[in-house]
């Protein structure tokens, strides 16, 4: 794995792209009139880091044997990886406004034989892990050197099944596997906490025989920083908590568990744009 250092226009660029997809997400949430905000907004600065700068892949030929392999196991939050799609060439972003719609490439959950360079379909919760778990395995046996990430959420952490496939993981010590997990601490009925609680999230991980990180997911740098450090671990998988605020750059969305699953009106949506589009005037300033 070999992620370039981030320089000051680097880094510029792509806070102005994560605030974009933000924007985007919105838009095409509020076009279909349900879907999933809060993940997707939280977790723009992740999808933006991964297809503009960490990834090893090619939206021409989607299906470039020797791509990274991005698992999105918590498939709701597809929005924001549509988005990110959109955004670096892999269909036109006006494709974006059919969400959710009869007929579109674009469903609620992922679907793999619908649109070139989605890896899986996702839709129950709990999958992503073991999917990635037979990716990476192919990837050894077959004598390939692509990383495969997996997306996963802190809700999804519930499900039994997500267990089982982390215990795999670090007994066969799959070194050529990366989860990053969502930890924005919300769920459609609540928080986290309140309803399952996942505390010691790191500590588990670490008796499965994983090597565990934490970060700011909302701090590109940071998360960009912690993968390139991940690189130098060879004798285990690697987790990635990355700590988000669900709703992020929306002030009256952030940290409400209320918009796990539901998008903005009108005016709802008119009030967001006001505050990331004034976001974005300030990042082209610097």
């Amino acid at each position: 794995m070999v992620i370039e250092d981030l320089t000051r226009g680097k880094l510029n660029d792509l806070k102005l792209k994560a605030n974009k997809a933000r924007i985007l997400t919105l838009e095409m949430l509020f076009e279909a009139g349900s879907g999933h905000t809060a993940g997707s907004l939280g977790m723009a600065d992740i999808f933006t880091a991964f297809y503009f700068h960490i990834l090893k892949h090619d939206p021409k030929n989607p299906e470039w044997n020797e791509r990274d392999r991005l698992i999105l196991s918590n498939g709701h939050i597809c929005p924001i990886r549509y988005t990110a799609m959109a955004m670096s060439g892999y269909f036109n972003e006006e494709e974006l406004k059919t969400l959710r719609k009869l007929n579109s490439r674009l469903q609620g959950h992922p679907h793999r034989t619908s649109l070139p360079g989605l890896e899986t379909t996702s839709g129950p919760l709990g999958e992503g892990l073991s999917q990635g778990i037979g990716i990476a395995l192919a990837a050894k046996l077959d004598g390939k050197d692509y990383q495969t990430y997996v997306l996963t959420s802190d809700g999804e952490h519930e499900e039994g099944n997500t267990w089982e496939a982390a215990m795999f993981t670090g007994k066969n010590k799959l070194n050529n596997l990366t989860q990053i997990i969502d930890r924005n601490n919300i769920q459609i009925d609540g928080k986290t906490e309140d309803v399952m609680p996942l505390e010691p999230l790191k500590d588990k991980y670490l008796s499965f025989g994983w090597e565990v990180f934490e970060v700011n997911g909302n701090d590109i740098t940071a998360f960009v920083d912690i993968l390139k450090q991940s690189g130098n671990v060879s004798d285990k998988p690697v987790c990635i908590i990355a700590r988000t605020t669900p709703g992020k750059g929306v002030s009256f969305m952030e940290n409400d568990y209320n918009w796990h699953g539901k998008p903005p009106n009108k005016e709802e949506l008119e009030k967001a744009l006001q505050e990331l589009k004034s976001l974005e005037e300030n990042l082209k300033q610097n």
